[in-house]
């Protein structure tokens, strides 16, 4: 087959713990996401041309770009070579959204892929440019948020949810959220927008109150015993892919992956039900999650799981999924100040603020009801 496959696999990388033998091709090209796709095409031949060097001499009609799906952060396209022993090799090309450093420690991010590849997740690094990587084509769909309520489904991520968390990445092994969601209150709170109408409906915003929030969860959080285990953080349906055929799936884009609590993972996963229009009546029902939570805890035995294991995952998650609302409300604001795409941003905080203000005390208090009978116990 074709040279990419055989720039490094899984197996290079475990015998190779510091990845000292892997050698990661680099381009310092960029690709701009907000150019129409033929316009896209001739930029992506090029940089393919420059970090393949086997294919550096492939005349431009052999190689084709389509678009596999853009996110509101994110361009993922699927360029396509026809090589001279006639096979046809894909490879994915992401395109990161301008400004989303601002929210995303890239170090971190390829730091962590190349050690969740070694152990099965998502795809291989094959490179890095500019403004992006190239990695592994995955031949499978993109789920949509009504695929996570399918209970075979549900199970199925609950499981690799759980080999995903016993992954183990180099480096600190501190919890980020507390850190990450400070550090974009930071940034969310001092903005000033252009745009006369967007600074009206952002000076709304009461930052003491957001502040207050923030202080409050994280107190109530730090009674829980949380394992802290390198979650994905932003495990919605469009980084979920399954493969029907062979039954296979996929977590992919670990942009914003790091160490942090279990029941954050969990909780922002029960969120992204929602989809991006947040509808939040599609939040997953008590017996839905216990339903995950068994398949997640004892994924050889679900039905072997404790009452008492199932209260607590729940609690702590849907006290956590209180924190991340609070995350991507502030997100948001973050987002409608620097991207250039095309998205509701400033709402977007809203929706989520708003959904986490409607969740609150109902959460809290059993929180707080399960810590008091846990205390005393």
């Amino acid at each position: 087959m074709g040279a990419v496959n055989n720039i490094w696999n899984a197996k290079e990388v475990a015998e190779a713990p510091d990845n000292s033998a892997i050698q990661i091709r680099f381009s310092s090209q960029s690709v701009d996401p907000s150019l129409p796709l033929p316009q896209i095409t001739p930029l992506v031949t090029k940089l393919c041309k420059d970090l393949f060097k086997e294919w550096s001499d492939l005349d431009d009609s052999r190689f084709s770009v389509e678009t596999v799906s853009g996110g509101i952060t994110n361009l993922l396209l699927k360029a396509t070579v026809k090589e001279d022993d006639g096979n046809e090799v894909s490879v994915t090309v992401r395109l990161y959204g301008p400004n989303t450093d601002y929210v995303i420690n890239r170090e971190r991010e390829l730091q962590a892929i190349k050690y969740l590849s070694a152990a099965g997740f998502g795809a291989s690094l094959l490179a890095v440019f500019g403004n992006g990587m190239v990695q592994s084509f995955i031949n499978a769909r993109t789920l949509v948020p009504l695929d996570m309520r399918d209970p075979k489904l549900a199970a199925d991520i609950a499981k690799e949810l759980r080999r995903f968390h016993q992954v183990e990445i180099p480096g600190s092994k501190e919890p980020q959220l507390w850190t990450d969601i400070f550090k974009f209150y930071e940034k969310a709170s001092a903005l000033e927008f252009d745009d006369n109408e967007k600074q009206k409906i952002y000076e709304t915003i009461s930052f003491s109150e957001v502040h207050n929030e923030l202080v409050e969860v994280k107190e109530l959080t730090s009674h829980f015993n949380a394992p802290v285990v390198f979650c994905h953080n932003d495990l919605l349906s469009g980084n979920i892919m399954v493969n029907d055929e062979e039954e296979k799936l996929y977590f992919i884009d670990f942009e914003y992956g790091s160490y942090n609590y279990r029941g954050f993972d969990i909780g922002n996963h029960f969120n992204e039900y929602a989809g991006y229009e947040c509808d939040y009546s599609l939040y997953p029902t008590k017996e839905e999650q216990y339903h995950f939570f068994r398949h997640y805890l004892g994924p050889e035995k679900p039905q072997a799981v404790s009452d008492k294991d199932l209260e607590a995952l729940y609690i702590e998650a849907n006290t956590y999924m209180l924190a991340s609302h609070l995350y991507w409300a502030l997100w948001g604001l973050i987002q409608a100040k620097f991207s250039p795409i095309e998205f509701d941003y400033l709402s977007y905080f809203f929706l989520r603020y708003n959904e986490y203000k409607k969740q609150k005390e109902k959460c809290l208090l059993l929180a707080r009801s399960f810590l008091s009978r846990s205390n005393a116990g």
